[in-house]
């Protein structure tokens, strides 16, 4: 009869010790606990420069486009020559297009600086109120063509206080744009906004006498900024999740865009010391608001954890 020989391991000197580090996971290349916070930088530096690298080939981009669009402006100009009907319905379609990649590359680029670093807030002086008209006298001629009202009613309560001018008129377009997409011809937008006083947690916490927290916020200290609309609504349990990068709801994902539109709100708000969130419910509608400080939080708030609202 034939002797089976088993193989005897012995484990070296040393093994099995607590101090030792754990090797990775066989088959799966996952790294040890010991490995972790290597990883975890080696990840953020790929992700650095992937984003770096679509950053600059979408900058790339946007002068060949602009050549396009010029081409088909200077067409539908009839300059060159008359055109046809039919030939002026195809460059409209032509220029459509080329506004909506523009508006995509525009995204991106943003998405980008906000993600290096790149982007930083310049707060001046100036009137709310006259920012958010500006903001819906661009939009009303869309909302129009679609059959969807727009209403802002101008709030005279509010102070002038410094934010920072482009990039809250960017929130507010990328707000009114999320709800053209989504609600249906014949719905109804409202803009709306109002002094308000922010309790914020930070304060609750930072052992201040509790006389004294009452009188700092006695008075409106922020203001609040909504977006309403009669559209779907979005469930409850995406509420957090729209708001992250690349985020289509269930059943949108042949929706237009990138998916970046409320990532970048989120972004841009927190880079003005405030927050933002939604409230809705499927079928009822949305309403998107954000909270912007009369004065800017010093150190920057805008570093905290982008997934957190205070």
């Amino acid at each position: 009869m034939a002797t089976v020989q088993k193989n005897v391991c012995v484990p070296e000197p040393g093994a099995g010790r607590m101090d030792s580090p754990e090797p990775r996971t066989p088959g799966t290349g996952m790294p040890s606990a010991a490995e972790l916070p290597q990883a975890y930088s080696e990840l953020q530096q790929r992700y650095q420069r992937t984003t770096n690298a679509l950053g600059s080939a979408a900058h790339d981009l946007k002068t060949p486009l602009a050549i396009l669009n010029g081409y088909v402006e200077l067409l539908q100009s009839e300059k060159l020559g008359p055109i046809s009907e039919r030939q002026r319905e195809v460059l409209r379609d032509m220029q459509s297009s080329g506004k909506r990649l523009q508006q995509f590359i525009q995204d991106f680029l943003t998405f980008s600086a906000l993600e290096t670093g790149g982007l930083k807030m310049q707060f001046a002086l100036g009137n709310i109120n006259e920012c958010l008209s500006e903001v819906c006298r661009l939009w009303s001629a869309r909302f129009q063509e679609k059959g969807l009202a727009l209403y802002f009613l101008a709030n005279d309560k509010l102070p002038e206080f410094a934010f920072d001018l482009p990039k809250l008129e960017r929130v507010i377009s990328n707000l009114l744009e999320n709800s053209f997409k989504f609600v249906a011809q014949g719905g109804t937008v409202w803009l709306h906004a109002e002094p308000y006083i922010w309790e914020r947690r930070a304060a609750a916490q930072s052992g201040t006498p509790n006389e004294r927290r009452r009188q700092d916020i006695s008075q409106p200290n922020s203001v609040k900024i909504s977006v309403a609309d009669t559209g779907p609504g979005i469930p409850a349990e995406f509420h957090q999740e729209v708001f992250d990068d690349f985020f289509r709801l269930p059943g949108n994902e042949n929706q237009e865009g990138m998916g970046l539109g409320l990532a970048i709100v989120r972004r841009l708000v927190q880079g003005m010391a405030g927050k933002v969130w939604v409230e809705s419910d499927p079928g009822a509608g949305c309403k998107f608001s954000f909270l912007i400080p009369f004065k800017v939080v010093p150190n920057g708030a805008s570093k905290k954890n982008p997934g957190k609202n205070q």
